[in-house]
C-alpha cells in the first residue's frame, strides 16, 4: 500500500478480484497511438520489470445475466460507487465513541468491527479492469460466461474428505487449523499465485526483477518472491511440492509464458494434477497484461482463465513484516486454551 501508512500496514495482521489510476476514459494504453515501443532489457527481451499493481474493484468471475464488457455509463456508476464507499469508511473515527459490541459483524470500516482496520487503510481498488480499451465485468474471460466451471465429483470428494478431517479438531485446536495466511506462510487469497490474482483487501503490489534465465515477481503480500526460472530444466518430481509450485518460463515473442506444476496442497488453487500457464506482456509504458489459465481435470469440468491488467506504480512496495507483528496467532490459541479451562472448570463444579 503507498501511503504513508504503509509501513504500518506491513506490521498488521489482517483479519481474515486490476483497475488503473487514471481516470477510466483515460486507461486506453498508449500502445494504441503508435508512439509507444516496449522497452527491452540489453538482451533483447521486453522489459517487464518495475512494480504494478493489481487492485481492482472487478470481480473475479462474472455477475450472472451480464456481457462481458461494460458501457462507459455503468463504469461512471461502478467507480463513482466505489469512491462514495471508500470516502465513507475512511472518515476519522469519533474519539468519544462507544466500545463496539462483542464480536462485531466483520465488515471494513463498519463500527461494530473489534481490532479491524479503518477504511483509509484498505486498498482494494477504485477502477473497473480495462484491457485494451474493453472494460471488464469480470476478470475471469474463459468460459464464455466468465465463471469458474463447475467441480468434478472427484474434486468434491476429496472436498468432504477435508471438511471431515478438520471437523474432528476444533477451530483452535492447534496453529495448523488456522488459515495459512493468518500464519503468516503465503498471500492472502492467490495473491502470490500462481494465479496472481487481487485479494479485494490492499498491497496488491509486485515488484518483477528480470535477468537473462531468471524472473522473480515478489508480491508485497506476507512478502512473498516467485523465481521463475527460464529455459527448459528438470522438473521436480511430483512428489515435491512447494509454495507458488514448480515455475519454469519460456519467450513466445514479446510474451513470457510460465508453466507452474507442484503447487503446495495448501494452496487455494491446487490438485496433484494442476498445470496453470500464465502470460506476461507489456501493453503500454504504464500498462502489463498478466493472463493466467488453470488445467485441472481432475477439479475442473473445462480449462478456466482471465486477463487482469496491472497499473504501474510510482512509489516503493513495502515490507509486510507479517511475523515481526504476529501477537494475534498466539493470542487467539491462548485465549482458546483459556476458555477450555474454564469450562473444565464449570464441568468439575457442576459434578
Amino acid at each position: 500500500m503507498l501511503r504513508n501508512a504503509a509501513s504500518f500496514l506491513g506490521l498488521c495482521i489482517a483479519v481474515t478480484a486490476l483497475g488503473v489510476v487514471a481516470p477510466a476514459a483515460a486507461q486506453a494504453p498508449a500502445s494504441n497511438s503508435g508512439d509507444w515501443v516496449i522497452p527491452r532489457t540489453p538482451d533483447g527481451r521486453p522489459d517487464l520489470q518495475g512494480n504494478w499493481s493489481s487492485a481492482t474493484i472487478t470481480p473475479l468471475q462474472r455477475p450472472r445475466n451480464q456481457g462481458p464488457t461494460l458501457t462507459w455509463e455503468e463504469v461512471e456508476r461502478l467507480e463513482g460507487t466505489a469512491a462514495g464507499y471508500l470516502e465513507r469508511v475512511s472518515q476519522p473515527s469519533d474519539p468519544d465513541r462507544v466500545a463496539p459490541p462483542v464480536g462485531g459483524d466483520g465488515s471494513v470500516g463498519a463500527a461494530g468491527m473489534v481490532g479491524g482496520y479503518n477504511g483509509i487503510y484498505i486498498d482494494r481498488g477504485d477502477r473497473v479492469a480495462i484491457v485494451y480499451g474493453e472494460p471488464r465485468s469480470s476478470l475471469i474471460t474463459m468460459p464464455a460466461d466468465g465463471r469458474m466451471p463447475s467441480r468434478t465429483p472427484e474434486s468434491r470428494e476429496r472436498a468432504a474428505e477435508r471438511r471431515a478431517l478438520r471437523r474432528s479438531f476444533g477451530p483452535y485446536d492447534h496453529p495448523e487449523m488456522r488459515p495459512v495466511a493468518e500464519r503468516c506462510l503465503i498471500s492472502f487469497g492467490s495473491n502470490a499465485g500462481p494465479p496472481m490474482l487481487p485479494n479485494g483487501f490492499y498491497n496488491n503490489n509486485y515488484t518483477i526483477v528480470q535477468t537473462p534465465d531468471h524472473i522473480v515477481i515478489m508480491a508485497e503480500m506476507v512478502h512473498d518472491a516467485r523465481i521463475i526460472r527460464i529455459g527448459d530444466g528438470p522438473r521436480l518430481p511430483p512428489d515435491q511440492q512447494v509454495w507458488m509450485g514448480d515455475s519454469w518460463g519460456h519467450w513466445e515473442g514479446d510474451v513470457l509464458v510460465v508453466e507452474t506444476t507442484n503447487l503446495h496442497p495448501l494452496q487455494q488453487y491446487y490438485s496433484p494434477e494442476m498445470k496453470v500457464i500464465e502470460r506476461f506482456s507489456r501493453m503500454a509504458e504504464d500498462a502489463l497484461l498478466y493472463e493466467f489459465t488453470i488445467d485441472d481435470p481432475s477439479t475442473y469440468t473445462e480449462t478456466w482463465g482471465g486477463q487482469v491488467p496491472m497499473k504501474a506504480l510510482d512509489g516503493q512496495v513495502y515490507e509486510y513484516a507479517c511475523h515481526e507483528g504476529n501477537y494475534a496467532l498466539s493470542n487467539i490459541l491462548s485465549g482458546a486454551r483459556y476458555q477450555e479451562r474454564r469450562e473444565a472448570e464449570n464441568e468439575n463444579e457442576q459434578r
